[in-house]
């Protein structure tokens, strides 16, 4: 087994990091606190941090005793704009907004990773901490990516992990190829004519034309996709109309389109404006579908599943579930890194008694008892695939 703490208040250090993150935190972008505590967490272990990367983004080198490849372990920082509804000490000190998807347990975890290499150097390579901004639907992978600065680092394997409360506490899974959805975003407007909600033989049926429209387009995968090949679309949102007594002239409805495969997704899109039309030409209106591309599949390389694999292996009270994972039809923007890099996501368990509640959910909390796991994880996957002791 793996053993990295020679002072057991090293994990209690960790634990700190993050409730102090949990009560801080901060929207995509707007990460300027998160970084600065980060900054002087690598500084205090010795680090020289780069800031800004990608906006708000860290990146900390860490070089062993020899020359080597360079890997990088990836954290995402930024929260939800979510009102917490549990009430527990460490609760978000910010209204409106909270750490709904353990962004700060990943960040607590990668900054344990990065004090406990600091103080064992003596691997072949370099390790890359890249704490990420913006994960939240606004492509802070991406941005990264188009730093000017990254080249600078010379990455050549990236590796990532999200606590997964579908799992019990003690688990993991790992998947290889597709193993996150490609998200899409979409807005439909429906025209028309309104008026007077007494005379409505004057005016065109806007209310029924979303009514025919959010049914027909929640069906319109089983028109697309074979029943193997998942994919979603969802109407999220719904509106139309200011007052009782007048029939709106025009309509929106937008959501989400999650698919796995490439063709899908570009016949799902086709399909979706088609049915717009169709729909709207039944009611005498007119359609327009604004049709938004956002994160790509995250896909899993083969060789990184099988470092990542190896390593959770090693760690003390972490074990392989033994269900079968299953694509999750969840975005991840880490799909950005696999795009460019080798590279491999791993979903750690948190699940217990006292941590049952969904990502995203307002009852949400990052589960501390997993945060040995994440840095023994980390540690582990740098001494096999750099050698160090």
């Amino acid at each position: 087994m793996t053993k990295l703490y020679p002072h057991p208040e090293f994990i209690d250090a960790a634990i700190g990091w993050r409730r102090h993150l949990h009560r801080h935190p901060e929207l995509a972008y707007r990460e300027f606190d998160t970084s600065a505590y980060v900054l002087e967490r690598l500084r205090e272990a010795g680090y020289e941090p780069q800031f800004g990367i990608g906006g708000t983004g860290v990146v900390a080198l860490l070089q062993g005793a020899r020359p080597g490849p360079t890997i990088a372990l990836r954290a995402d920082m930024d929260a939800l704009p979510l009102t917490e509804c549990a009430q527990r000490e460490h609760r978000s000190t910010r209204d409106g907004v909270m750490h709904a998807c353990g962004h700060d347990g990943h960040t607590a975890i990668l900054l344990g990773a990065a004090g406990a290499l600091a103080t064992r150097r003596d691997f072949a390579g370099t390790v890359a901490f890249v704490f990420q901004p913006a994960e939240e639907g606004e492509a802070g992978a991406r941005a990264m990516l188009e730093d000017p600065r990254w080249p600078d680092f010379g990455i050549e394997r990236i590796y990532g992990l999200h606590n997964w409360p579908d799992l019990p506490l003690g688990e993991f899974a790992i998947l290889e190829g597709p193993c996150m959805a490609a998200s899409d975003a979409w807005d439909i407007r429906l025209r028309g004519r309104g008026g007077h909600a007494g005379w409505p033989h004057r005016t065109q049926d806007t209310a029924g034309a979303v009514a025919a429209l959010t049914a027909a387009l929640s069906g319109l995968t089983r028109r697309i996709a074979a029943p193997t090949d998942p994919a979603v679309v969802t109407v999220t949102q719904i509106h139309a109309g200011t007052a009782y007594n007048v029939i709106p002239a025009e309509a929106h409805i937008a959501g989400t389109v999650r698919t796995l495969q490439p063709d899908t997704q570009a016949n799902i899109r086709e399909a979706m404006g088609e049915t717009a039309q169709s729909v709207a030409a039944l009611y005498g209106m007119e359609a327009e579908l604004d049709y938004q591309p956002q994160y790509p599949v995250t896909f899993n390389h083969a060789v990184e599943v099988a470092d990542l694999r190896r390593a959770a292996t090693r760690v003390d009270g972490l074990r392989e579930s033994d269900r079968p994972p299953t694509p999750s039809m969840g975005a991840e923007d880490f799909s950005f890194f696999t795009q460019r890099l080798p590279g491999a996501y791993l979903w750690l368990g948190i699940r217990d008694a006292e941590h049952e509640a969904s990502l995203h959910s307002c009852a949400y909390d990052f589960n501390d008892a997993a945060i040995a796991h994440g840095i023994e994880l980390w540690v582990a996957l740098v001494e096999n695939l750099l050698g160090g002791k």
